[in-house]
């Protein structure tokens, strides 16, 4: 509600300062061809960079001091800290990188935010860099229509430079414009009502703008143009910083649980410099007055620039002490609320966090459902360390084996239910990108209940046909229980050793499968032997030959199922490619 009434409202007040001031007019263009130019840097660096922000943020993050390092860096080359969030989010959303991690590039974020109040101190308002924007402005242009990604890519870092350089230049001209008219410097004062007005409209100002680099940037040029006092600028600063905690919460509204957890540490991150600026505001300010003392400084602008660093440096410097049990705190915030599923060892309501975790955790509760299967798969064939049960104990374990099938059907069945319930739960909490990668898991998940199914109505073949009186007949029967227990002790030993690379494994797989096409062609050689010696009739002889195929084709589903959840995918793909050029 307050958004869409927001929006109006702060169309009507800019229309009325632009159509009724004119250095007003000159000042507003300036706000807005700088974000132009932010916008253009922050997309430019994306094409340019070609994804090394993203791998420096994803490979040498994951200590304090590497992620503190190299989140001020990034910041600083890229001048916009709203660009570092947005791809911490990003990675945070996709789990490939920590939250820890995430939090000590945020720091750095902080401190690099510094630079630019750096570059528009000691260059923007010291040259005329009007002269230099034009012409910047056109190789950008030239670069922007490149086919090339890199290219096109520093096209736009030039248009965003360049238009950076032309914002801050009518900024200039439009305070100098207004001091002739309004003399704001009239309404200036150090007294403590000014000061809060000063806070609050510094905080505004961040607000509206959406850009804490534009906030600074309107700042420096108010005060380098005698607009505004030194301490007024301060008091700009300071709610410029609450400001951008705003910015950051509504950002975060539409974001998952780790991206709310990010931006409520950036809210307290901030909150903790307004508390330090406000609370030692007059000893720094003195401590900035013996440096200027010290190293010759007369510029108000240089002042408040090391106000803005050092007020930036303190909150992180606070901050890290405490950086553990914050991180600790943030990780039980905002899980979302969601009913419990009871046989998941890894889905649940952390998982939602993002679609890489449920795709992980989707993964591991497929191969205990797999794992399942193939206990269950013992159990009903009675193998037990390779040897069948005695028919003299048969009848005594028939009870319990018929006992513990239909426990594992049980658990089995209840497993593969939730599963599908917790996707069908988590289905809007996946990525577009991730969708294809879930439907085959899925129906993974489909394929290993349904062999369940099969195994059971294979076994009672089996079981007829062992107890068969016709010696040839239970002979044959016996042959396709050797092979499924061969099969199944083979994807046991493929599952549990350690030893073996995804190419041990997929030779493995591979030796198995033509052992099944040999024996199936044996076995219909067997079985025709027996049909043209009369030892069997033509229903017997369909029957085992019915029985036999169905044996092989669950041993291949089986198989596959190995294949595709226990070897890397590309080794899968690269097979197959082989395959196909013989």
């Amino acid at each position: 509600m307050i958004k869409r009434f927001m929006f109006p409202l702060l169309f009507l007040v800019l229309a009325y300062f632009v159509l009724n001031y004119e250095s007003a007019k000159v000042i507003i263009a300036g706000i807005a061809i700088f974000l132009v130019g932010m916008f253009f840097m922050e997309d430019g660096f994306k094409l340019f960079s070609g994804g090394f922000l993203e791998k420096i943020l994803e490979k040498f993050t994951n200590s304090m001091p590497k992620g503190i390092l190299n989140g001020f860096l990034i910041s600083s080359i890229v001048q916009s800290s709203s660009l570092t969030s947005v791809i911490l989010i990003s990675f945070l959303t996709t789990s490939l990188i920590a939250l820890e991690s995430a939090i000590y590039v945020l720091l750095g974020s902080s401190l690099g935010s510094s630079t630019t109040a750096w570059l528009i101190a000691l260059f923007g308002l010291r040259i005329k860099i009007s002269h230099y924007a034009m012409p910047i402005i056109a190789f950008g242009i030239f670069f922007r229509f490149s086919k090339n990604l890199k290219q096109k890519g520093f096209g736009n870092i030039l248009l965003g430079l360049g238009f950076i350089f032309l914002g801050i230049s009518y900024m200039v001209n439009g305070f100098d414009d207004l001091k002739q008219s309004v003399d704001l410097l009239a309404y200036s004062n150090d007294s403590f009502l000014t000061m809060f007005l000063f806070f609050i409209l510094g905080a505004i100002m961040t607000f509206v703008v959406q850009s804490s680099s534009a906030s600074i940037a309107i700042t420096l040029v108010a005060l380098a143009s005698g607009q505004i006092l030194f301490l007024n600028a301060v008091a700009l600063v300071i709610g410029g910083k609450i400001g951008s905690t705003t910015t950051t919460i509504l950002g975060s509204l539409n974001s998952n649980s780790n991206g709310k957890r990010l931006a409520l540490t950036q809210f307290i991150l901030n909150l903790i410099a307004t508390v330090f600026g406000i609370v030692f505001l007059f000893p720094i300010i003195n401590f900035i007055d013996f440096l200027a003392l010290e190293f010759d400084i007369s510029s108000d602008v240089i002042k408040l620039t090391l106000f803005i660093t050092i007020f930036n440096l303190s909150a992180v410097i606070i901050m890290i002490p405490f950086l553990n049990k914050i991180i600790l705190k943030m990780k039980t915030m905002f899980i979302p609320k969601v009913k419990s599923w009871s046989k998941l060892e890894f889905l649940d309501a952390s998982s939602l966090e993002s679609s890489k975790s449920i795709l992980s955790g989707l993964k591991k509760e497929n191969e205990i459902l797999f794992n399942k299967l193939i206990k269950s798969i013992r159990h009903q064939l009675s193998i037990n360390n390779d040897i069948y049960i005695s028919k003299k104990n048969l009848d005594k374990k028939t009870l319990k084996k018929e006992s513990i099938n239909k426990l594992y059907k049980i658990k089995i069945k209840e497993l593969h239910n939730e599963i599908l319930d917790y996707l069908d739960f988590a289905n809007k909490y996946i990525n577009s990108e991730d969708m294809k990668v879930l439907d085959k898991s899925k129906a993974l998940t489909k394929k290993i209940y349904l062999l369940l199914k099969n195994i059971k109505t294979l076994n009672k073949a089996l079981n007829l046909g062992t107890q068969n009186e016709n010696i040839e007949l239970k002979q044959e029967y016996k042959n396709i229980k050797d092979i499924l227990i061969i099969c199944i002790n083979e994807i046991e030993n493929i599952i549990s050793n350690h030893a073996f690379d995804d190419i041990d494994k997929l030779y493995k797989i591979k030796t198995i499968q033509h052992k099944l096409i040999s024996f199936d062609n044996m076995a219909n050689q067997r079985v025709d032997n027996l049909f043209e010696n009369r030892k069997i009739d033509a229903k017997v002889s369909s029957k085992i030959l019915k029985d036999s195929s169905f044996a092989i084709l669950l041993c291949q589903n089986l198989l596959n199922i190995t294949e595709k959840m226990f070897i890397d995918e590309s080794m899968i793909l690269e097979d197959e490619e082989e395959e196909d050029e013989d």
